[in-house]
């Protein structure tokens, strides 16, 4: 009896943590949607709870405030980077591995911008975002960082700085903001589509031969503009 007894407050607890997860993710996505449709300023804490099918209190209980979750958004997205990130990453084994000359640095570099280029495609809720952030001054996003002592850019940092040592990188460059000038970009590309299309009614922006075109464009030209050695 009393081993039955255990068992089922097992399962119930199971259950309980199986329903959490589902509730977070639930609101996770629908405040992403929310936050790149109307951004931070504008998205409204009673319209995520309707979307995602949960109560207010519920969201407050997991995620303390709207601040709160949106962070959550972005350790979301962020994670989902550092998906398509971690195969790369992997195939190199380590850092020195990525270092051990100027061409094998070249060619993960180039690597880098393609899978930045394909992750922005592939989740244009994150160009919205970070678009409504760029009107915005960045505000949310420098209180989070400030809030949650996240760095999102820390280790790659760390990797641009190590090959300027070794001369690969431009001397003059700053290696600390190398990975935020390749990001922008892409997101600035990607988030003007409409804007290239309205001037020039005649060209394909968005078909996948045009964004692929688009995307070996900007390898080269975040590459050459990097490399010491271009």
């Amino acid at each position: 009896m009393e081993k039955r007894r255990a068992c089922n407050v097992s399962e119930r607890r199971k259950g309980r943590t199986h329903d959490a997860e589902g509730a977070k993710e639930a609101i996770i996505n629908a405040a992403e949607q929310a936050f790149a449709d109307k951004g931070f300023s504008g998205a409204r804490i009673d319209a995520i709870a309707e979307a995602s099918g949960y109560n207010k209190s519920l969201i407050f209980h997991y995620f303390e405030d709207k601040l709160g979750l949106y962070s959550a958004v972005i350790k979301h997205i962020k994670e989902h980077g550092e998906d398509s990130y971690g195969h790369l990453f992997a195939s190199y084994a380590s850092e020195e591995v990525i270092l051990r000359d100027v061409q094998t640095f070249r060619t993960f570099l180039a690597e880098c911008v393609r899978i930045s280029f394909d992750f922005f495609v592939a989740h244009p809720n994150v160009l919205r975002i970070f678009t409504w952030e760029m009107a915005e001054g960045w505000h949310t996003f420098n209180l989070m960082i400030t809030r949650f002592n996240r760095n999102p850019s820390g280790h790659a940092g760390r990797l641009f700085r190590h090959a300027q040592e070794r001369g690969y990188v431009r001397p003059t460059h700053n290696p600390a903001m190398l990975v935020v000038m390749a990001l922008g970009i892409c997101q600035f590309y990607l988030t003007s589509i409409p804007r290239y299309q309205a001037i020039f009614k005649d060209e394909d922006f968005t078909s996948p031969e045009a964004l692929a075109e688009a995307r070996e464009q900007i390898t080269e030209f975040v590459v050459r503009g990097i490399m010491a050695d271009s």
